[in-house]
Parts: structure tokens; sequence; C-alpha cells
């Protein structure tokens, strides 16, 4: 008989931010105008007591709220970054890096071309309560997949170079929900990190967002660690801070990105609503001239 998931403590807090993409992105499955599937993403929320996340199917009217500004942000986004993360697959990538990955099923869900090796970076726990999920339910990787447990606030390029990572071949790099949680300090250290461990060639894909009034209302109804979870992140506009590092940066504003998945705009981003900014961004790094 397969044993429960347990449940880590890395959940918790601002973790379970995790359990809430999950969410939103059943939910987005569900849909016949989806933008992509995830049939894993309920699996993780199914494996979860209802009292201890609060992302459970009986929501506060609060968690409802915020869900309900954050829907098609995540649907747009998810779909954007899978595009392209398989584009740089496709186009030489090999190595695939999703940093903080949470409850990312990509190495499942995504046709990755052959000999895609996807790295995927978060606390042990964190992996561990995934890989449970997703073998109890026969769930087969599309690629070559390895787990690197640790912490990005620690050593994790050795980590990762431990692992099996080259940084003499091209990577294509994943930083999803993972900016704006950071103080500018970190943020420039992440993206120095990367760029250290990345051969010409690579790809970065990331999302931002700028913090608004209207969701810091929504999420001081949930708990005080969601609203401290912006941390504002880098100082100046995508474009610049990519490019002062040598990458080649194209920042797509969310509201385009969701006219082009004929979406509509995602309400905390709606500029009749005073809302904030948000953006998706894909950066090259130069091939050697």
């Amino acid at each position: 008989m397969t044993q429960e998931p347990t449940v880590p403590t890395s959940l918790a807090g601002i973790g379970a931010t995790a359990l809430g993409v999950a969410l939103l992105r059943a939910q987005e499955s569900s849909r016949p105008d989806r933008l992509f599937d995830d049939p894993y993403a309920r699996h993780f929320l199914q494996a979860v007591d209802p009292a201890f996340s609060p992302w459970a199917a009986v929501a506060s009217p609060a968690t409802a709220r915020f869900l309900q500004l954050m829907a098609e942000q995540v649907a747009v986004r998810t779909q954007f970054l899978d595009r392209a993360l398989l584009d740089a697959a496709e186009g030489g990538c090999e190595q695939v890096v999703l940093l903080a990955c949470g409850m990312d099923a990509r190495a499942f869900r995504l046709a990755w071309p052959p000999g895609t090796k996807v790295f995927e970076l978060d606390f042990a726990d964190v992996l561990a309560f995934r890989a449970a999920v997703l073998d109890r339910h026969g769930a087969s990787a599309m690629c070559h997949r390895v787990e690197v447990a640790t912490d990005l606030r620690h050593d994790w390029p050795r980590a990762l170079t431990e692992a099996g990572f080259n940084p003499e071949r091209p990577a294509a790099w994943l930083a999803e929900g993972i900016l704006y949680a950071l103080p500018p300090e970190a943020a420039d250290l992440l993206l120095d990190r990367i760029t250290t461990l990345s051969a010409p060639a690579s790809m970065l894909a990331l999302d931002h967002m700028k913090d608004s009034e209207l969701l810091r209302s929504a999420r001081a109804g949930i708990s005080a660690e969601l609203v401290g979870l912006w941390r504002g992140g880098p100082t100046e506009n995508l474009d610049a801070w990519l490019t002062r590092r040598g990458w080649q940066p194209a920042v797509t504003d969310i509201a385009e990105a969701a006219a082009a998945c004929e979406r509509p705009i995602p309400p905390a981003f709606d500029p009749a609503h005073a809302a904030g900014r948000g953006w998706l961004a894909t950066a090259h790094f130069p091939k050697p001239r």
C-alpha cells in the first residue's frame, strides 16, 4: 500500500503559494478553452488536508477574491513560460533549470525533445512531497529529471553543479514567481549566479510584477505572511536589469500577453482598477562571435 505523502513545513506560510498556483493551474486545466493542461495539479491539492492550506476548496471570501485576481495571470504566465522553455530546449538547450520549482509538473506534462535534462530545485521536503504524490499516481517524466535539494538563499550553484549541471553547455532557466518575493539585493544575487552559470546561447524565462493597493488589500484578508510576500525585487526595469549583465531581453506586459491568448487583462493588472504592473520576459545570453 502506498504511503500517504507527508505535507512539508516548507509549504506552510509563504511556501503555501506553491499550492495556490497548483489550485489555479487545476482550475485552468478544467476549462474547455484552457491555455495548457496540467493533470497533476489537482493531485497535489488532494494530498493536502484542507485545514492545513489557505487554498482549500472551501475558501474564505478573501482567499476567493485573491485567487480571482490572480487566476488569469497564472494561466497566461504558465502558457508563456511553457512555450519559452520548449522553444529553448528545441533550439539546443539540453539543460533546463527550474528554480524553486514547488508543485511544478513541467518535467511530466511537457513534450521535451529527446535528451533534455530537467533540474528541479527546491527544499528537500517539498521535493519529497511532490515526488510521493506523482509516484502515487504513476506519473512518468518526459525527460531525464534531476531533483536538487537546496535553498536559494544558500550555495545552490554548487548543489546544482554537483548534481550534474554543466555550466559549459547552454541552459534554459526558469525563475517563476520568484523576483517580487526577493529584496533587491537578493534578486541581484540570483541573476548574478544564473549569469555566472550560463554558457553562450542560454535562455532565461521569468515573470515579475509591481505591487498595488488592490493586491495588498486582497492579501490582507488571507495572512500577514502573504501581505509581506512582495519584497520588491529589482530596483530597475527588467530591460536594464538584464542588459547590464549581458542578457538580451524581450519583455512583454502581462496585458499584451493576455491579449495574445485572447484572454482579458488579469484584474490585478487592469489599469481601470488602479492596479499594479506585471511582465513576462525571456532573455538570451549572446552566442560567441
